[in-house]
């Protein structure tokens, strides 16, 4: 095993002391080309091309010397530490930081990003990058080969946003590029890159605000709001009661990362709900004035959706896979449409037993695990404790176990 590993961020500065005491002392070091081809390393050093961290890793526990890892930005921010310190490898290591790319690609722009979301996109993981940058309103991207912006740009569209590409931080090569989402894959870009995405409607921020990223306690308390809080656009419609909207988004779990269809969205309640747990949401509504309750309802709450005015099921076809549906309307035909397209889970409910089985037989033709509920609310007035309204559904939630949870 190594005798010492040091890990050294660089973001294009000279080298500090503490990495030039790290290097010259240095019987192997590992990082990118360009970081191979400092001056500071020593010559009778062996070099190691950083492409895997597992390998590279796996040859500092063998090495017999003292090793350096050179990687680009801060190396604890999504970096290399935390591939070293695992338990496979039994490394101890040493950090010298430095500023990360984010923090560079930010202090480029010239903006604040205490704000910001986070994301690193890869192959596996760019449709959920592509969800948090539909969902909210400033996010920074750590793309990779096969995930850059000109990917990220297809992916979003129908939703309007400007990116802020920084190409080879901290390099000779440096540029900053301002696009508009649409057109980010008319280019080529150079990797390294890191995109700012921003764009939406931002919510206000007081002095700064206290929490890093998305304030999850921004907006008023509670999983869902009270019937009355969409009564200014029109009110609800059928199906849309308080209480069987907190029990479609329990079976739902909508989570950042995640796309969200709610399909029938009348009054927007479910839908902006559901942008308010994080996720972003594509809204359908064959009614132009239900798609306009659900933008004033998405503008009220401070959220991002995309609204989409059309009938189901073929308005769906050329949308993004979703992760979990909600059918508010359509009936059988529009559940089935949707589970054919293989989403985690799909909630819908039914106003008779018999639509109840229908539903619930398609379903489990497609593979769903299906649940169903007879959910009965009765409000109450509780100056005379008098019966004032009931409300009869039957909950519907079809789980897809290979894709659960």
């Amino acid at each position: 095993m190594a005798d010492r590993v040091t890990v050294i961020g660089w973001d294009g500065s000279p080298p500090t002391e503490a990495a030039r005491a790290a290097l010259g002392a240095a019987t192997l070091v590992a990082g990118a080309a360009h970081h191979l081809a400092l001056p500071e390393i020593p010559p009778a050093a062996e070099r190691v091309r950083l492409g895997s961290v597992a390998l590279a890793a796996r040859r500092i526990a063998a090495h017999r010397g003292t090793a350096v890892v050179l990687a680009d930005g801060d190396p604890g921010f999504f970096g290399v530490v935390r591939t070293l310190r695992a338990p496979e490898f039994g490394l101890e290591v040493e950090v010298v930081p430095a500023v990360s790319s984010v923090a560079a690609a930010f202090a480029r722009a010239g903006m604040p990003w205490d704000d910001a979301q986070v994301v690193v996109a890869h192959r596996r993981t760019l449709r959920r990058a592509v969800n948090v940058c539909r969902a909210h309103t400033k996010v920074a991207v750590l793309t990779s080969p096969g995930a850059g912006p000109a990917e990220l740009g297809l992916l979003m569209e129908g939703v309007h946003r400007t990116f802020v590409i920084c190409e080879e931080l901290g390099t000779e090569h440096e540029q900053v590029t301002v696009v508009t989402s649409d057109k980010a894959a008319d280019h080529t870009w150079r990797d390294p890159n890191v995109v700012i995405v921003v764009g939406g409607r931002a919510a206000a921020v007081e002095d700064g605000g206290w929490i890093a990223g998305r304030d999850p306690g921004a907006g008023p308390r509670g999983w869902v709001q009270p019937d009355e809080a969409y009564a200014e656009h029109g009110g609800l419609g059928e199906g849309e009661t308080q209480l069987l909207r907190a029990a479609q988004l329990a079976r739902l779990g909508p989570r950042v990362g995640d796309l969200v269809w709610d399909i029938g969205c009348g009054s927007g309640a479910l839908a902006t709900e559901a942008a308010r747990a994080g996720a972003a949401v594509i809204a359908v509504d064959r009614l132009p004035e239900a798609c306009a309750r659900t933008e004033a309802a998405a503008r009220r709450f401070g959220v991002q959706l995309q609204m989409v005015h059309g009938t189901a099921p073929h308005v769906l076809e050329n949308l993004p896979e979703p992760d979990v549906v909600r059918v508010g309307g359509g009936g059988a035909a529009v559940v089935s449409a949707v589970a054919d397209r293989r989403p985690q889970r799909i909630v819908t409910h039914a106003a008779t037993r018999d639509e109840a089985e229908l539903v619930g037989r398609g379903l489990t033709e497609h593979g769903y695990r299906v649940e169903c509920a007879l959910l009965q609310s009765v409000e109450l007035d509780t100056r005379a404790w008098r019966e004032t309204e009931r409300n009869v559904a039957f909950l519907l939630s079809g789980v897809l176990v290979d894709r659960a949870p």
